[in-house]
């Protein structure tokens, strides 16, 4: 059976603001678990910081799994949701 033309939802990782973590480690942990750029990595942090959220990756449910997993366990806030537009 062919996976070509059907539809799949796309997942998103939300990294959430909270108020404890200092922004150079969440932007540490963006690069090191995303292998973002530091300039990216601190836009994505700004934007969580001025917004309470930002995504952070859209992708298929098991590496958004893995990404959020990854974030707990460096005490970063971030959730999975299914982007319903995909």
């Amino acid at each position: 059976m062919s996976l070509v033309g059907q539809n799949k939802t796309v997942w998103r990782v939300v990294f959430l603001n909270d108020a404890v973590t200092r922004m150079s480690y969440a932007v540490m942990v963006l690069r090191k678990v995303f292998g973002f750029d530091e300039p990216k990595a601190t836009q994505h942090m700004m934007e969580a910081h001025e917004q309470g959220r930002t995504v952070v990756w859209t992708g298929e449910r098991e590496s958004a799994e893995a990404y959020v997993f990854s974030m707990q366990q460096w005490h970063l806030s971030a959730t999975l949701e299914a982007d319903e537009k995909g």
